[in-house]
């Protein structure tokens, strides 16, 4: 499996096939038992400081506040921390926080944490953005406003990272979002298929290729 510049791949599959996993692997949170991890020609051991990851469950640690929580993003940079405190400002600002720097978890809602899970992955400036079903704790119509705002941040060149691979058991989802969706199989995980998506955007979920896509897919999966 390989992922380039400016690509947005979306990884589908079965319940416990490795999915999570994969991204694990791919940022160096977990270490292989079989096969290598290669970044920019470079093997990776330890976490990889080009990369950066969006959680399920949020992530956020409670007795920190918003802006502090963000701030983790950049830990170990060498920011002063006026030059910290600019980036954090700036890229709640983007998110849509502006006014809750404040704020602590419990007080936000399940959008909104997500929104400081983005910010905070997205504060270090990544090249590689990884994202573990972003969006599968939030409310139906929440995640579709989300969708659009990760969509608007890909296709905007001054902020969108250099790749996104997104992990997500909504093959709707996954085909309407990303330029590649990559199929795996049940346990253990090998790659079933390896579709390249050549749709325009804006793209219409509601269209026949969405359609007829999805159905292909979930055939695969099934």
């Amino acid at each position: 499996m390989s992922v380039h510049e400016r690509e947005f791949v979306g990884v589908v599959g079965p319940s416990g096939c490795g999915k999570s996993t994969l991204l694990r692997l791919i940022i160096g949170l977990t270490e292989p038992t079989d096969g290598e991890v290669y970044y920019r020609g470079r093997r990776v051991q330890g976490v990889c400081e080009g990369m950066a990851m969006v959680f399920q469950t949020f992530a956020l640690f409670p007795w920190l506040t918003v802006a502090e929580n963000v701030e983790l993003g950049i830990h170990g940079k060498k920011y002063s921390k006026d030059e910290r405190r600019m980036r954090v400002l700036k890229i709640l600002e983007l998110m849509g926080l502006h006014g809750f720097e404040d704020a602590y978890p419990r007080e936000l809602s399940g959008g909104m944490k997500q929104r400081v899970g983005l910010a905070r992955a997205l504060i270090s400036d990544p090249e590689v953005l990884l994202m573990d079903e972003p969006f599968s704790s939030l409310d139906p119509l929440t995640a579709t406003h989300l969708r659009e705002e990760v969509l608007d941040l890909w296709l905007d060149p001054k902020v969108a990272p250099e790749a996104v691979i997104m992990v997500t058991h909504n093959v709707e989802e996954a085909v309407y979002m990303a330029d590649r969706v990559i199929v795996l199989t049940s346990r253990p995980g090998r790659i079933a298929r390896d579709i390249q998506l050549n749709m325009p955007r804006p793209r219409d979920p509601r269209s026949n290729e969405i359609y007829r896509l999805v159905d292909e897919i979930t055939g695969i999966i099934a």
